[in-house]
């Protein structure tokens, strides 16, 4: 198994990116965001994390989370989350994608995509540009034509709270980070 090197950094504010399995679109469906919540919620119960910035996309998901001081395993929320969904909600969402068998001996599902990517924030310029990039995102998969427009995303509370104008991204977006994968 192919040894990763990821940074890990106590107390560190990551972006991350999980797409689903060969993209299938699942994701902002009543029973998928219903599944995702219940993950996000109880995972955070016993590995607390905070979530500064987050978009659902129909087949993917980018959020920026900040450990707790202590703490530096971002990947195993991840997988706690991922597993989560998995287990409770896989027969009620109901894909019917064939699996390869490397994953099922590996005993994996159709949901997600086996990895992810992971982008430890450096400083708060890093953390606005990818604040930036999450909100402006359904735009730029063409979901809508303003950020306000889509509404599974942090935008709402960072307008509410004055962090964006309420017309942020209508004109486009000025600058994206290079350490972005989302294609």
């Amino acid at each position: 198994m192919p040894n990763y090197r990821r940074p890990n950094v106590s107390g560190g504010t990551y972006f991350i990116t999980q797409v689903t399995y060969h993209r299938e679109p699942w994701l902002c469906s009543e029973i998928g965001r219903k599944a995702l919540r219940e993950a996000l919620e109880k995972v955070r119960e016993k590995h607390p994390f905070s979530i500064d910035a987050f978009v659902l996309l129909p087949d993917h998901f980018h959020f920026l989370l900040t450990l707790p001081p202590e703490d530096k395993d971002f990947s195993l929320r991840l997988r706690l989350i991922k597993t989560y969904v998995t287990k409770h909600y896989a027969e009620q969402l109901g894909i019917n994608r064939e699996v390869s068998q490397s994953r099922i001996n590996r005993r994996e599902r159709n949901l997600w995509q086996r990895r992810y990517w992971e982008h430890l924030l450096r400083d708060e310029i890093d953390f606005a540009l990818h604040c930036d990039y999450i909100h402006y995102n359904p735009v730029k998969h063409e979901l809508c034509a303003n950020p306000q427009d889509w509404q599974f995303s942090s935008i709402h509370r960072f307008i509410a709270q004055g962090i964006y104008p309420p017309n942020w991204g209508s004109d486009g977006i000025k600058e994206i980070p290079t350490a972005i994968w989302d294609e």
